[in-house]
């Protein structure tokens, strides 16, 4: 029989004494057991062993160990327990407005107005604020943000977003119906991949990203069970992009794999740098020559402070290359309301726009993002206010202007700030921040500090890290969870802090590396 009952009465009961045990034991599945308060228990159904092999396989270093270790500082430090520092400085992730950074006033009117309309009555609100509310409004179902929109976004706003990449790249033509409204630029990126996925062994799909890399790509890779596909970044040549260096990764990689797509990441993260011209058009004609698919991600196309550096689009490029490029290479480009002045994170927008695709591919990215329903509605009325901000003599466009270009100017100082101070430690070499928001430094660990960490399990960075954060209460990431060339070490920070705060974490900085360094040596 598949299942046996076994039953046992209490010593000294007659017939209808208590039922003092019960086994059930079913053929090929765990045996449950007796729990302490003598109820039955059985074996979880998902485990360890039995979940899904790819999820293990993800790591998502800017929110790993590090900054699991500071949330419970934080903790400590609330809770009075005595530390070497009075608070924990965050520098582990992007997120502007938890640095301190301001929102843009016109962009948080509107979204209050389209949040309880009741305000559109109030006199305090300009009157350009009230109009972008009242389009947005009349574009969603029942007027209301609360409803479901289309699940490739607002028509009115993918309308906007097209027009705003007009004029963006010049006049180059954008048709509302290859852009998709997204859950932030990783929903896209994520969505794209998964329509690249195919084949087993040495067919299946592989994906060319930078090293270093921003961990999304790689953690979504090892979800999918794609083959990651590391090119390196040239750190000596202020992390530029070398094609044959790109050439060396792909013949590699034929060897065990289905190369089909190449991931670039402009301006850079975690590095910093922004491409030019010249290497976007070598990049194009890589793709076109090896047939790979680009994915472009820009969502820093604003945060652009080196003298002589400019974003240049890769879309933009690519028509100005002519029809041979313009007509066949196949492109998705990234963008968001996270990063760049707006620094909005948590409404969670973005959009994608794609190049070339196939029709019945693009039928199918049409059914795939319909299976989510919709981007979130308020995060799709915010990328319509950023494509489409307030213009000259509307009521709030000095103000606009003002909050954009201070915001912009601060983070240029930050940048330049950083770099100067990192580069004044004997064992720390950082290359300009010309871009984005972060700078990834390497550093020189000694080496009996090396051999302590792989003794302990650790990654040599991990291990100057964490002890960095337990000493200073400075959170940075370690260079390994965004890869690194062998042999070589770096952290990733980010240059979000208020300028006083982040002149107090580069000054610990630099006094921890001098200790660290004496301590090892």
């Amino acid at each position: 029989p598949i299942l046996t009952l076994t039953t046992s009465r209490c010593l000294g009961e007659g017939a209808g004494g208590a039922l003092s045990s019960l086994s059930l034991t079913r053929r090929g599945l765990p045996k449950e057991k007796m729990s302490e308060n003598g109820l039955m228990s059985r074996a979880k159904v998902l485990t360890i062993d039995t979940m899904n092999p790819t999820v293990k396989k993800v790591e998502y270093a800017v929110r790993g160990p590090i900054v699991q270790r500071a949330v419970e500082l934080e903790r400590e430090l609330s809770e009075g327990m005595k530390k070497p520092f009075v608070e924990v400085i965050r520098a582990n992730i992007g997120d502007a407005h938890a640095m301190g950074q301001q929102p843009i006033t016109f962009f948080r009117q509107v979204l209050a107005l389209c949040s309880y309309p009741e305000l559109l009555n109030d006199s305090t609100f300009p009157e350009d604020a009230k109009s972008r509310a009242h389009r947005i409004l009349q574009s969603c179902g029942g007027n209301s943000m609360g409803s479901y929109s289309a699940s490739q976004g607002i028509d009115s706003v993918r309308q906007d977003v097209a027009r705003y990449i007009e004029r963006r790249d010049g006049g180059v033509s954008c048709d509302p119906d290859d852009i998709y409204l997204t859950t932030g630029a990783s929903d896209g990126i994520v969505t794209m991949l998964k329509l690249l996925m195919c084949g087993e062994g040495a067919a299946r799909t592989g994906v060319m990203i930078s090293i270093p890399q921003y961990p999304l790509y790689s953690a979504a890779l090892a979800e999918l069970g794609a083959v990651q596909i590391n090119y390196y970044l040239n750190e000596e040549n202020c992390w530029s992009l070398d094609i044959t260096e790109l050439q060396r990764a792909l013949d590699e990689a034929r060897l065990h794999c289905n190369p089909r797509a190449l991931c670039i990441i402009n301006p850079g993260n975690p590095t910093g740098q922004v491409q030019s011209r010249e290497c976007i058009e070598d990049v194009i004609r890589f793709a076109a020559k090896e047939r790979l698919f680009l994915m472009a991600d820009e969502v820093y196309q604003d945060n652009v402070y080196a003298d002589g550096c400019q974003f240049h689009s890769f879309k933009k490029v690519l028509f100005e290359m002519g029809p041979e490029y313009s007509n066949t290479v196949e492109l998705a480009s990234f963008h968001s309301t996270s990063k760049c002045y707006m620094g909005e994170c948590g409404f969670r927008g973005g959009y994608m726009e794609i190049i070339n695709m196939d029709d019945d591919v693009k039928a199918q990215l049409t059914k795939l993002v319909s299976v989510r329903l919709c981007p979130p509605v308020p995060g799709q009325a915010l990328m319509d206010l950023v494509v489409n901000p307030p213009q000259p003599g509307e009521p709030s466009y000095d103000n606009f202007i003002k909050e954009r270009t201070a915001t912009l100017s601060v983070l240029a100082e930050k940048a330049k700030l950083t770099e100067q101070v990192l580069n004044t430690v004997q064992g720390i070499s950082c290359n300009p921040v010309q871009g984005a928001m972060y700078s990834f430094p390497r550093i020189t660990i000694p080496k009996k500090a090396i051999e302590e960490a792989l003794d302990k399990g650790q990654q040599p960075d991990m291990f100057y890290c964490m002890k960095m954060l337990e000493e200073t209460g400075i959170c940075l990431v370690p260079g390994s969870g965004f890869g690194q060339k062998e042999g070589t070490y770096h952290f990733r920070m980010t240059i979000l802090p208020p300028t006083d705060k982040l002149q107090i974490l580069l000054n610990k900085v630099k006094e921890f590396h001098q200790k660290f360094t004496q301590q090892y040596s």
